[in-house]
């Protein structure tokens, strides 16, 4: 049996935020979800600090700069909290 890694060509397209959730809309169709405890600046960060963020290297990380934090999509896929 064999597997094989997450594919990560895929780029982001959309943020959002629930109370508790982060979640990242796929060029590739994919919703990725990962809980806002993973990351520590954006769990203690206001809502319009949270929706204040950019698109990197075209949607292959995302960046907020108020908050100095950044997430690569790579990483979101692999499970890697901040």
């Amino acid at each position: 049996m064999s597997t094989s890694m997450p594919s990560t060509d895929a780029r982001a397209i959309e943020v959002t935020f629930s109370e508790d959730e982060l979640s990242v809309r796929l060029s590739d169709g994919r919703v990725i979800s990962a809980p806002l405890a993973w990351f520590p600046r954006l769990l203690h960060a206001t809502a319009e600090q949270r929706q204040n963020c950019e698109l990197l290297g075209d949607g292959a990380g995302i960046h907020w700069p108020e908050l100095d934090e950044d997430l690569s999509i790579s990483g979101l896929l692999n499970g890697i909290p901040a």
